[in-house]
């Protein structure tokens, strides 16, 4: 089975340009000008991310966000990124990172009638993640504080927006024997995707947009050094990153369509129903309820970010050679 992550090698490969960019347009920019307002900082992030989709979710019925998470679900988040600060209260931010998603049916806790629905339908899936994005970030107490040279507090609040693109690439599991085979699920058209007869369900692609979006707080260790803590949630414009959207379809389909190996995994995979709330019950009918078009899926990160400012780290000439005349001698 391959899991791919085709957007990594190329956006290091981006952030690194990117920064060698603006190393040399901040450089350019003190030669013309005699300023070195423009501040570059460069850093690492890592943290717990969550995925907010079909699978998996609490007791009770359905919902969105907080409240539909499974914690044994949560996956490592890592990335690094590069901004550049015009002035106190505004960055621009690019970023890649990568990770993984998860969700099952089985993991809900059976409490009543309303999440029953969800735990026989029993589908699961798995998905490795990986973006890059740029985004704006906004400080609103240096906004409030803009041309207050004395006003530079170590602890700064933050707001960020931003647009981006990842990949991902659903798998699903099927158990014979007590052995676990995991296998891609956008090839095997599980809710006939592509098909003739479901004219409305395009094929959905593995690379997309998305809009990071969130808040975090920096706080400065040193002129130098900042540690941020940052919640980052991804708006996207897919409901298949868990492969799971709409209604069941009729199983004889993926004979028509579908090679005879992989019509015979999708016939498996695509209703794994357990027959916990029908009694007996083997099957879903085509067109029965398999997830809800009404919900695109999102993934969210928290994250500890490390960062490291680069170049002078004085706001002008002047401020350099004060603290330049200030320092004790090396002897006496």
């Amino acid at each position: 089975m391959k899991t791919r992550v085709p957007l990594t090698a190329p956006a290091w490969s981006l952030l690194v340009t990117i920064c060698l960019f603006f190393h040399n347009a901040t450089q350019a920019q003190s030669l013309m000008f005699g300023n070195e307002k423009t501040r570059i900082e460069v850093g690492l992030n890592f943290g717990p991310s969550f995925f907010l989709g079909d699978l998996g979710g609490h007791h009770g019925k359905g919902t969105t966000f907080l409240k539909d998470l499974n914690l044994p679900f949560t996956k490592l988040w890592k990335g690094a990124y590069a901004v550049a600060y015009p002035n106190e209260w505004l960055g621009f931010r690019v970023a890649i990172g990568t990770g993984e998603v998860e969700g099952a049916d089985d993991a809900i806790t059976t409490k009543g009638r309303d999440e029953l629905w969800r735990r026989q339908r029993n589908l699961d899936f798995r998905s490795k993640l990986s973006e890059a994005y740029a985004a704006f970030e906004i400080y609103p107490t240096m906004l409030i504080h803009a041309g207050d040279d004395d006003y530079k507090p170590r602890l700064r609040p933050y707001g960020v927006l931003g647009v981006g693109v990842f990949h991902f690439n659903p798998q699903g599991s099927l158990t014979v024997n007590g052995v676990t085979t995991w296998y891609d699920l956008q090839p095997l058209h599980t809710e006939g995707e592509g098909f003739p007869e479901y004219p409305d369900r395009k094929n959905y692609a593995l690379t997309q947009l998305n809009i990071p979006m969130g808040f975090g707080a920096k706080y400065y260790l040193s002129d130098r050094v900042n540690l941020s803590l940052e919640v980052l949630h991804r708006k996207t414009f897919t409901d298949y990153i868990d492969d799971v959207s709409t209604t069941y379809i009729d199983p004889n389909l993926f004979d028509k369509y579908l090679s005879p190996a992989n019509a015979q995994i999708a016939r498996a995979i695509y209703d794994k129903v357990s027959g916990i709330y029908v009694s007996g019950s083997s099957r879903f009918a085509a067109g029965d309820q398999r997830g809800d078009p009404n919900q695109k899926d999102a993934y969210f990160s928290l994250l500890l970010k490390f960062a490291v400012r680069l170049g002078p780290i004085f706001d002008n000439l002047y401020d350099r050679r004060v603290a330049s005349h200030m320092r004790c001698p090396a002897r006496f």
